[in-house]
């Protein structure tokens, strides 16, 4: 069970991102299966990615609405300063910078639909405007163990002129 709490939620804009590493697609029951094997899979051919920001922070990224073909599934990689021989099977994806509500998450990975759960109801009641068709971010500080994630949920907003 995770620490924290909808009063960790912040509003923050993070600058553009560039990621390589893999793209999974596959029917909506099979993510929970498949995301983890990809970023194993990553995390092992690290040493092949160039121009590494951060290899200790592993980045997903989807969109929550219903999106394009090329933009369906689930990015699981690292971020690059730049894109340059990137390996042959896997993927790069350009994030532009976006303001997101963001909540640090400790816990199971099964705990973290409910931590959106919380974002989304802090998003209401601070008139922010939930932007599902941006890019969603999970930057993990700490992936291996499914029974202990550490990571920042970040979901796209919109912030309201409300004074």
């Amino acid at each position: 069970m995770s620490n924290n709490t909808i009063s960790d939620i912040v509003t923050n804009k993070l600058q553009e991102l560039i990621i390589v590493g893999f793209r999974v697609q596959c029917p909506g029951d099979q993510y929970a299966e498949k995301i983890p094997k990809a970023a194993k899979e990553v995390t092992e051919r690290l040493h092949e990615i160039n121009h590494l920001v951060q290899p200790i922070k592993q980045i997903g990224a989807f969109k929550a609405a219903e999106s394009t073909d090329d933009e369906d599934g689930y990015w699981v990689g690292f971020e690059v300063t730049k894109l340059e021989d990137v390996p042959t099977d896997m993927t790069s994806l350009t994030i532009p910078e976006q303001t997101y509500a963001i909540l640090p998450y400790t816990g199971q990975a099964s705990g973290i639909f409910g931590a959106y759960a919380q974002i989304h109801q802090w998003n209401v009641k601070n008139g922010q405007e939930r932007l599902t068709n941006y890019w969603s971010l999970e930057i993990y500080n700490d992936w291996e163990n499914p029974q202990e994630v550490d990571v920042l949920l970040c979901d796209p907003v919109k912030v309201s002129d409300k004074i």
